[in-house]
């Protein structure tokens, strides 16, 4: 008996399999006319009576289907005879539908992808095929059903107590503000002027996790895929920038085959062109990376959000900045939860919060809606006074890691020719707290929420056109 068999035999006579599966299983994937045939009818059934059919009721549908010929209405009165019951594995069986669907989905596609490239397919371009393969290779069965608050309290108590895994900083006063690092499943944002330091921090962090053993997938659209490595070499070589190609070929090799030793985890750094690369180019990457590489992140860098596109929403004069940026958080955060990874990502501060000595969540450049999104926020401030000490401010804006009224703000050190962050004295710490200047305004998420939710969203409904 073949999976398709199995699959239809079970949808009969095992009602558990049937309800788990059937929503994922597909009238496409049944290559055999008659086997289309015969789940088309069970689907139907299902589809209309919340239950599937018996085999006498499943016969009598086929019989009233008169599109059928003689010869397929022969072979599938044969193969509903056939389908008795049969005791399976669950798990098993669970397993291998899904296995099945996926195999399919992918064949499905490659065909169609075929067709578009030949030219035949009469509503598709070439434009569609990544799109394709992506939704292909990532069906997947998804069975839970939500967490039973009554019933699922020993499971609870459990997660209590357990220790949540995070990805931690080299950085003391990050670790500090997040209890040990970022959680898995978040969105964390840096917010700075031009140059203060968005992509230095980025770079950072993964070098970072790099020498801890994470694998780490860097995305850019705003440099090139060589001028964010050179950063990281920087960085993890302990060389300044501009003095990277001053080393000869023998020096390089030696420090990277010496840094190989060091490291355990990966970096890819993935080119896309600017604003036109959404989630779904990101996720038909990582399909792309497990299949060809057997590569999985443990965290992703996206540099920058602002200058990402929506899977959602096409960018266009009717569709305003707020509600734009707010989809692409949302999309970046749904795809942190999908592949259980925390998300850095950047935005840049508007023009008024450029210069200022201290910024706020409404400094935020084009939307509110991002840090309503994001799990951790974090402002970038860089005086002239902090530049000359190879300082910058980090203030907190949000943060579901910790307790924003610890350690609000801080100071760490960063050296821009080597690409680095490193722990300032405690002295600094001291003396920020002291001379820091609060411009006034709201400075917290829950003091700006309500205000500048609803200026925002006032102001979409108003420029929003049909």
């Amino acid at each position: 008996m073949n999976i398709e068999a199995t699959i239809l035999s079970n949808l009969l006579h095992n009602e558990e399999f049937a309800r788990k599966s059937i929503v994922f299983l597909k009238e496409e994937y049944f290559h055999d006319a008659t086997e289309k045939a015969v789940f088309h009818e069970i689907q139907k059934f299902y589809s209309k009576y919340n239950d599937v059919p018996s085999r006498e009721a499943l016969q009598i549908n086929v019989d009233e289907r008169p599109d059928l010929s003689s010869t397929i209405y022969e072979e599938a009165a044969a193969l509903i005879k056939s389908l008795g019951k049969i005791d399976n594995n669950q798990q098993w069986l669970l397993d291998e539908t899904e296995k099945f669907c996926k195999d399919k989905a992918v064949y499905n596609a490659i065909m169609e992808s075929i067709e578009i490239i030949d030219g035949k397919h009469k509503k598709k371009t070439d434009g569609a095929i990544p799109e394709l393969l992506s939704d292909a290779l990532a069906v997947t069965f998804d069975t839970h059903i939500g967490h039973d608050f009554l019933e699922d309290s020993d499971d609870r108590y459990e997660f209590y107590h357990t220790r949540e895994e995070k990805i931690p900083f080299d950085i003391e006063y990050l670790n500090k503000i997040t209890q040990g690092g970022v959680t898995r499943k978040s969105l964390n944002i840096l917010m700075a002027g031009t140059g203060v330091g968005k992509t230095i921090g980025m770079c950072h962090m993964a070098a970072s996790n790099l020498t801890i053993g994470k694998n780490v997938l860097y995305v850019t659209m705003e440099m090139a895929e060589e001028r964010i490595a050179e950063r990281i070499d920087a960085n993890l070589l302990d060389i300044e920038l501009n003095r990277l190609k001053d080393l000869t070929k023998v020096m390089y090799e030696r420090k990277m085959e010496q840094l190989k030793q060091k490291v355990k985890g990966k970096i890819i750094i993935k080119e896309f062109p600017t604003s036109q690369a959404h989630t779904g180019h990101i996720r038909h990457l990582l399909n792309e990376l497990s299949l060809k590489k057997d590569f999985k992140p443990d965290i992703i860098y996206v540099d920058y959000l602002n200058i990402c596109a929506s899977q959602r929403l096409v960018g266009s004069q009717s569709v305003n900045s707020y509600t734009y940026v707010k989809a692409i958080a949302e999309e970046l955060r749904g795809l942190a939860v999908e592949y259980n990874v925390p998300i850095w990502s950047a935005t840049q501060t508007t023009r008024s919060g450029f210069g200022n000595s201290d910024v706020g969540l409404e400094d935020t450049s084009e939307s509110f809606g991002l840090p309503a999104t994001a799990d951790l926020f974090l402002a970038l401030i860089q005086t002239e006074e902090l530049e000359e000490l190879n300082q910058v401010m980090v203030k907190q804006l949000k943060n579901r890691h910790g307790d924003i009224a610890i350690n609000r703000r801080f100071v760490i050190g960063i050296d821009k020719p080597k690409m680095k962050w490193y722990d300032a004295e405690q002295s600094a710490q001291e003396d920020i707290i002291g001379t820091t200047s609060v411009t006034s305004g709201p400075r917290s998420y829950e003091e700006a929420e309500s205000m500048f939710s609803s200026a925002n969203k006032k102001k979409a409904f108003k420029d929003f056109k049909m």
